[in-house]
C-alpha cells in the first residue's frame, strides 16, 4: 500500500503560471508513482478529459523560467519537450476513485 503524501510536499510543487495553481506533470507523476512519460500517454489517449481549463502544456519561456529558478527541474534543461501543466482542477481527479479509467493502465495500485 503506498504511503500518505504531507500536504507539505504536495505545497511545494504547486506553482502559479498563467493564473492557475498548477502542478507540473513531473511532479503530478511522482506522486502517483507512474514515470512522466506514462502520465503524459494517458493524456494524449484521453484528450477529451483534458480541456485548456484542466491542463495546458508550457511555453519555452516558462519552461526556462522553472529550470532557471528550481533545481529539481534541472533536467529538463536539454529536454527538447514541453512540460505539461495541471490545474488544481485536475490535479486530485486520480484520487476521486480508487482507480480511475482514465489513469489506470498507468497505475499498479489503487491510489487511496
Amino acid at each position: 500500500m503506498k504511503s500518505l503524501v504531507s500536504q507539505e510536499v504536495i505545497e511545494e510543487r504547486i506553482f502559479s503560471i498563467r493564473g492557475h495553481k498548477v502542478m507540473i506533470d513531473r511532479d503530478l507523476a511522482k506522486l502517483y508513482g507512474v514515470e512522466t512519460k506514462y502520465l503524459n500517454r494517458q493524456v494524449k489517449r484521453n484528450r477529451a478529459r483534458f480541456p485548456e481549463e484542466f491542463m495546458f502544456q508550457l511555453t519555452r519561456e516558462e519552461k526556462s523560467e522553472l529550470v532557471t529558478n528550481w533545481h529539481r527541474f534541472k533536467r529538463m534543461k536539454h529536454s527538447s519537450s514541453l512540460p505539461r501543466a495541471y490545474t488544481e482542477h485536475r490535479i486530485g481527479s486520480p484520487a476521486t476513485t480508487k482507480t480511475p479509467d482514465w489513469f489506470s493502465p498507468c497505475v499498479n495500485t489503487a491510489v487511496t
